[in-house]
């Protein structure tokens, strides 16, 4: 559970058991911890049915803890959407204009995210069938944009092109970095252990990772004026979005 679509992928396994209450998951743990009224077997066995290399651990009788303040929760995560999401734009925007493959990589990393946080938002309520196809429109989506951003980097890796605009590759990629700080703090402010908050942090923790990889590409490009450095962070970053949108897939099986 080292990612949010794999907390989505067990949620919507176990939505059908009406018996479950409640889920808590430990992500940075890999512990799920499943409130039930009858017997575990079933539950247990559709886990098993997602080979995440489960094991059933302890069983006991105990209360359900107090739920948190979902509201709270809501409102972070509508923040952390708009961030990411006005990023992709702004990132997507200049990594054309500056023909920087780091800042458009970054930028569908971004929208990743979001893809992630609005089906968080939106799947709440809803019945299984409408969350597997937003999921699945997602997911196919997210790894369009994938291929075609793998395509543009070959092209310019096959042929002559001119080296991107370090400037705005660093400038931009200062703000994004910016962006997920502010994004990171806030979800960290509402002090929740529940498992899309945890993800949450992780996604955005990772999307630190990779601006400091644009701005060190944007670097790089500067001081031996060549476009290779911007490419490999492009493609690395590329591989990433990609894995989303597989995993993203899985929750429409």
């Amino acid at each position: 559970m080292d990612c949010p679509s794999e907390v989505h992928l067990i949620r919507m396994k176990l939505e059908p058991f009406s018996e479950i209450k409640k889920l808590s998951f430990d992500t940075s743990n890999r512990k799920l911890e499943v409130y039930h009224t009858e017997e575990v077997g079933k539950i247990h066995q559709a886990i098993s049915e997602l080979k995440l290399n489960e094991r059933l651990e302890n069983i006991q009788e105990t209360e359900m803890p107090v739920p948190g303040d979902d509201s709270q929760q809501r409102k972070i995560l509508w923040w952390v959407l708009g961030i990411n999401f006005g990023f992709f734009v702004v990132e997507m925007t200049t990594g054309w204009i500056s023909r920087s493959m780091g800042l458009v990589a970054d930028s569908l990393d971004m929208l990743a995210d979001s893809i992630v946080y609005g089906l968080s938002l939106f799947a709440v309520g809803s019945a299984m069938s409408r969350k597997r196809k937003v999921a699945k429109i997602s997911g196919y989506f997210q790894m369009g944009l994938a291929l075609l951003g793998f395509s543009e980097v070959l092209r310019r890796f096959f042929i002559a092109s001119k080296t991107p605009l370090f400037q705005w590759m660093i400038v931009i990629s200062v703000l994004a970095l910016m962006g997920n700080l502010v994004s990171l703090w806030l979800i960290n402010e509402a002090k929740s252990d529940e498992a899309h908050m945890q993800a949450s942090a992780i996604f955005t923790s990772n999307d630190i990772i990779v601006n400091g990889g644009v701005i060190l590409a944007g670097v790089l490009v500067y001081l031996i004026e060549s476009k290779w450095p911007d490419l490999i962070v492009g493609g690395i970053v590329f591989a990433f979005v990609m894995r989303g949108a597989i995993r993203i897939l899985k929750l429409a099986i």
